[in-house]
């Protein structure tokens, strides 16, 4: 088995998914409607989250270790990228109801 971080990120991302849909529902109880830029950066994170646990999955399952580093490198920087947006949405939410 070539990947190495795979195991972890399907893991950690399926966290992150839950927290990510955990601040979506948050932001609708609330009825904040200024807040539906953080509604949306949190929906593109969660797809993100969920496209990176999808090639994690695929990576651990194929047989083929070329398809196998490709799939699990794609998923990191998904999976990355998915933590920098969870950063600026969570600076985003503090700056939000710090000015209130």
């Amino acid at each position: 088995m070539a990947n190495k971080t795979s195991q972890h990120i399907i893991g950690t991302s399926a966290n992150l998914l839950g927290f990510c849909l955990f601040v979506i529902t948050s932001i609708h109880l609330t009825n904040r409607i200024e807040n539906t830029l953080a509604d949306e950066l949190t929906s593109i994170v969660a797809l993100f989250l969920t496209v990176s646990s999808v090639f994690s999955f695929i990576s651990i399952r194929t047989e083929n270790t070329n398809r196998g580093y490709k799939l699990e490198q794609i998923a990191d920087y998904l999976f990355i990228i998915s933590l920098i947006g969870i950063f600026g949405i969570i600076v985003f939410i503090i700056i939000n109801f710090w000015n209130k």
